[in-house]
């Protein structure tokens, strides 16, 4: 007897339950042993369809179903392409020929059931879940650059009409609780708990024992019409529009296809529109957007989280904080303290005064207060979650932390005295933690009686939103103490990378080449809205001015100072870049030093929009660079990618950076790299490391010695590596 990945269980009722249970691995997935298996089962519903009175498809596995086998999607080029499309056909004949038995078929989803797994739930006539977990629901394609492409695409598209399945499951690719997906309409009915949703399952195909697809009924309509209808056709043609403003015309060809998918397939019957659908996964898949999104969303981060960058969980046991001290209580550590009592952890938030610790207090209840007015939060829950805050001036208050956060102002001095201060006070093996963002952490754990318990957590803001903490390991910072801040970056559910010492470590030190070439194009005399659209173009979601602006031109001069001094006491001459003299005229010319002051590159009138300082027109732009052509506007783009890209693989180099992936995700998680790109690694290798080197030094010769690449990528370009 051949292997099969669906059991067959036929009952007293002649319902027959299909368990989806791939013997070979921990979660189901669309392999070829899947598409064997369903088909044989599918060839035997049709041989014994007079004994059957129903279907019913689930789970062995934790999961219901976890969709494509991404293993192999990312290695498919476009000479696999006719294959691809081959396999798509089966496995849609399939799915076609279940939901067209011409008997009830229901899926009890046991569990999460995202992309592939929630195709084949939509090829059946109902869909039951259990509520109040935390499986999840919905069809994330897009975020990997792809579509469905098992048919879930047209079905959405049927099930919801046209404007529903665009903005409410496909071009955002929301993942969704059992709760939220029923009222969006992919989910039918919940259950408490799997003999409650099998029971049901039951029962409604007894009651239902014609059971049909909306679509294969006598006069279906597509809710809210086709493209053809009126009414939508009058609001069709802002659609491609608003998706450019969503995208911000950067280089994202999966919410184009789905748009153009969903549109066309509308005009056709479905098994045409599944041809269409096929025909813009396939197109997808063999890009290199997809395996860069694919790489960087699923293999870099699963890595990341499965804990690559973490000391051995034998040696180093697995930890959990119970008492977090915050020194602090500003904009970095009253969000610091909400994610951690939102997790249950014990928090001491501290300042200088009550009262600035009962304000930063009262940014977690502001924003619990917001949770339970959406119904995203029990108001017990919130209330005992704050409770969990304790405010106070008194490092005394400290006793029984096991862990302490400091997030002072960036001086060492005042950062050296916290240190003591929580040291005496705290547990005597206190993991000592620092949220500097450019201070090198060996220096600051000088300061410490324990340098091998000190480390640095740089957090990103707003904290209770930005999902990266950047772990950064000092000179005598121990395995021990690495293994407990990753557990608790992953307990108050962030994403840790981790990083070794250095100035500015790594996100910090690449984000400022970003914003940097920008401030430096706007010194050359380019508009600065070609700038700010070079950014945006380019993948990142918010231009360089306007970056800048938000974390004020004041704190990176201070930043530039304390460094020139600090290389200057190691004998080391400072480069100037061209963006200083920029920022330098800003400040001293002009008295413009961000956001915080209400002028920067932009203007901020109170209670109106922010706008583009004139001044930047009439004191920076050159006539010759106000229309410029495509090419000089693609090398805009370029630059400000490499210059990323260039420094990160000198902190690779450097060894700041020792691994791929947390290089990836950092980049797009911390610093915003675009998505598409895979992470400022992955760009490289989606150029081709020799290409890349090839352009930097084009770049170099025309902008710099910032473009040049370092000795690392030479060699990998010679020896034909790539960043894996």
């Amino acid at each position: 007897m051949s292997q099969s990945a669906i059991r067959w269980e036929k009952d007293a009722d002649n319902i027959v339950t299909l368990t989806l249970d791939d013997p070979n691995q921990s979660a189901n997935t669309m392999n070829a042993l899947y598409r064997q298996s369903m088909g044989e089962v599918i060839a035997r519903l049709y041989a014994e369809k007079a004994d059957i009175a129903g279907v019913i498809i689930t789970s062995a596995k934790k999961t219901f179903f976890a969709g494509g086998d991404l293993r192999l999607l990312i290695q498919t080029m476009p000479e696999h392409a006719d294959a691809m499309k081959a396999e798509l056909v089966e496995l849609n004949a399939q799915l076609r020929k279940l939901e067209t038995l011409g008997k009830p078929v229901v899926a009890a989803m046991n569990g999460t059931a995202l992309g592939g797994g929630l195709e084949i739930a939509l090829a059946t006539h109902h869909r039951i879940a259990i509520g109040g977990t935390k499986a999840e629901f919905g069809l994330p394609e897009v975020s990997l650059g792809l579509l469905p492409g098992g048919g879930g695409l047209t079905r959405v598209t049927r099930m919801l009409g046209i404007q529903n399945a665009l903005m409410n499951v496909l071009m955002q690719g929301q993942r969704m609780k059992a709760e939220k997906a029923q009222s969006t309409g992919l989910i039918d009915e919940l259950a408490t708990d799997t003999d409650d949703m099998l029971a049901k399952a039951r029962a409604w195909i007894k009651a239902n024992p014609s059971a049909q697809q909306p679509w294969d009924k006598s006069g279906y309509k597509m809710p809210g019409g086709t493209p053809s209808t009126p009414s939508l056709a009058m609001n069709l043609p802002a659609f491609p529009a608003n998706l450019r403003k969503q995208i911000k015309n950067a280089n994202y060809p999966a919410p184009k296809a789905i748009m153009s998918s969903v549109v066309e397939g509308a005009q056709v019957d479905f098994d045409n529109a599944l041809k269409i659908e096929h025909r813009y996964f396939v197109h997808l898949a063999c890009g290199k957007q997809a395996k860069n999104q694919i790489k960087a969303f699923f293999f870099d981060l699963q890595k990341i989280n499965g804990g690559g960058s973490r000391p051995c969980k034998v040696t180093y046991p697995a930890w959990k904080s119970t008492k977090v001290g915050i020194l602090g209580a500003g904009m970095m550590g009253q969000g610091i303290a909400y994610v951690a009592a939102s997790v249950g952890i014990q928090v001491v938030l501290l300042d200088q005064t009550l009262e600035a610790a009962e304000k930063g207090k009262a940014y977690s209840k502001g924003l619990l207060v917001k949770r339970v007015s959406k119904g995203r939060l029990d108001a017990a829950k919130a209330e005992a979650t704050l409770a969990l805050i304790q405010t106070t001036n008194d490092h005394a208050d400290l006793k029984g932390c096991d862990m302490v956060i400091e997030a002072v102002f960036e001086d060492r001095t005042i950062k050296a005295k916290a240190t003591e201060l929580a040291e005496t006070n705290a547990l005597p093996d206190v993991l000592m933690c620092s949220n500097t963002s450019t201070l090198p952490i060996t220096g600051l754990a000088q300061a410490s009686k324990k340098p091998e318990n000190y480390i640095g957590l740089h957090f990103f803001s707003p904290v209770d939103k930005m999902p990266l903490v950047e772990i950064i390991r000092g000179e005598k910072t121990s395995d021990a103490a690495l293994a407990k801040a990753f557990d608790f970056v992953l307990q108050i559910r962030k994403t840790p990378i981790v990083v070794n010492d250095s100035r500015g470590f790594f996100t910090s030190r690449v984000f400022g080449t970003f914003t940097y070439e920008g401030i430096a194009m706007l010194g050359e005399g380019y508009h600065p809205m070609t700038i700010e659209q070079a950014g945006l173009q380019a993948g990142m979601p918010v231009g360089p001015l306007a970056v800048t602006d938000e974390v004020t031109m004041e704190l990176g001069r201070k930043v530039r100072v304390q460094t020139i001094k600090d290389l200057a006491a190691e004998g080391v001459a400072w480069v100037p870049h061209p963006a200083e003299a920029v920022i330098d005229r800003l400040m001293d010319e002009f008295g413009r030093n961000g956001k915080r002051t209400g002028k920067g590159f932009y203007d901020y009138p109170e209670g109106g929009k922010k706008t583009i300082w004139p001044g930047l027109v009439e004191h920076f732009v050159k006539p010759e660079k106000v229309q410029i052509d495509e090419a000089e506007f693609e090398e805009l783009k370029e630059r400000l990618l490499y210059r990323q890209a260039v420094e990160s693989a000198r902190c690779f180099e450097e060894g700041v950076l020792t691994s791929v992936a947390d290089a990836n995700i950092g980049s797009i998680f911390g610093i915003g790299m675009a998505p598409w790109t895979g992470g400022v690694l992955q760009y490289i290798n989606y150029i081709g490391v020799a290409e890349f080197v090839q352009r930097a030094d084009e770049l170099a010769a025309k902008h710099g010695d910032r473009f040049m690449p370092p000795k690392l990528l030479r060699d990998m370009a010679a020896s034909g590596k790539t960043f894996e």
